[in-house]
């Protein structure tokens, strides 16, 4: 009897410790989406993004559209998830073997008609629901029409940078993106075209839009109309070639007079700096205007980003340094040090004529 009673026993605090062990992981389990999404909602008390890249903190219609659907598609994942973990425990618990079983096979149930119109039925409208949903946004932002005073920009997806045209503005520049403020009482939305150079790109500003593919022969389009002014950052969410992780991007959405004086100053030719001539000569004479364009010389390649006012862009190499003299040199005379495998090739130039071409870059303003 003693014998028995212990075996027993045992049986009890073993099955007692495994429906411990299993309602501690199915805990971890439910409360894993709530830490997750509480890190993604934090942002400062003023509204202001956290990081720039927080996709539940929107600043135009697509991406508040987008992140609407996303908290509307999570609600109703949560509550099945809630419904299936109940039901799970309950189970786990009330059906757990118990010593006085001796092991038998519980009772066995063979078919009912409304649970199973219950499993098929509900799933079935849920699906349909989370359909529409998602139909509609979809339609919203897809197929929205382009209003006459939108601001156009064309998008070129290269290895490893944007270009960025404004065909109305006759304005091209790289990496950083310029667009105005837009007024509910007055909207100005930025209508965008994306192209590709050479492979597959995705442009993605989390705070702005979703991503949209620039395919290669395959022109796609995009909006937003960003209701406060800021930096939005972004980058190509297609895996691109090697850099793809450094084919950064930066949206500095401006008020309407900022955004003019932008405009005023990028139509304008590159400066004519005499202090800058030798400079100027050294990039002309050697590869660099093959690649690259600067307004009112001769250099008008189409290779590499347009240098006419490089030195109002924060950063260079598409994100990947900051916009320092000592960043710049570094950059021509090693671009691998940068960014490595980029295209952008080693000139091997003199120290006096890397000193003399840098001095030029810096008076691209």
């Amino acid at each position: 009897m003693a014998r028995n009673s212990g075996v027993k026993n045992g049986r009890k605090e073993m099955s007692a410790r495994r429906t411990k062990s299993v309602l501690s992981r199915c805990w971890q389990i439910v409360l894993l989406p709530f830490w997750s999404t509480s890190a993604l909602w934090a942002v400062g008390t003023d509204g202001t993004p956290s990081n720039g890249t927080n996709i539940f903190s929107p600043a135009s219609t697509p991406a508040k559209s987008i992140a609407d659907l996303s908290i509307f598609v999570l609600v109703i994942t949560g509550i099945i998830f809630v419904v299936v973990f109940a039901l799970l425990s309950y189970s786990v618990v009330k059906f757990r073997m118990r010593a006085i079983d001796a092991g038998r096979e519980p009772a066995q149930v063979y078919g009912s008609t409304q649970i199973e119109l219950a499993w098929t039925i509900i799933p079935t409208l849920i699906v349909v629901v989370l359909f529409l949903a998602t139909a509609r946004v979809i339609h919203a932002v897809q197929d929205a029409p382009e209003p006459s005073d939108a601001v156009e920009v064309t998008v070129i997806g290269h290895q490893y940078w944007w270009e960025f045209r404004y065909p109305k503005l006759g304005i091209v520049t790289a990496n950083e993106l310029h667009i105005p403020v837009s007024n509910p009482s007055h909207p100005t939305p930025t209508f965008v075209q994306l192209l590709s150079a050479d492979t597959d790109h995705s442009f993605w500003v989390p705070e702005l839009a979703g991503k949209t593919d620039l395919i290669p022969n395959h022109p796609n389009r995009m909006w937003v109309d960003p209701q406060r002014t800021g930096v939005f950052l972004g980058q190509c969410a297609q895996y691109c070639g090697t850099q793809h992780a450094k084919m950064l991007l930066r949206i500095s959405v401006d008020g309407p007079e900022d955004f003019a004086t932008w405009v005023r100053a990028q139509q304008k030719p590159g400066v004519e700096d005499a202090g800058a001539i030798a400079g100027r000569g050294v990039f002309e004479r050697n590869a660099c205007m093959n690649c690259h364009a600067v307004g009112g010389t001769p250099a008008d390649g189409r290779f590499g980003p347009d240098l006419t006012h490089l030195m109002s862009r924060t950063t260079i190499a598409a994100g990947a340094a900051e916009n320092t003299r000592d960043n710049l040199r570094l950059w021509i005379q090693n671009p691998s040090a940068i960014k490595p495998s980029s295209l952008m090739p080693s000139m091997k130039l003199s120290d006096t004529d890397l000193d003399a071409v840098v001095s030029y870059m810096e008076t691209l303003h």
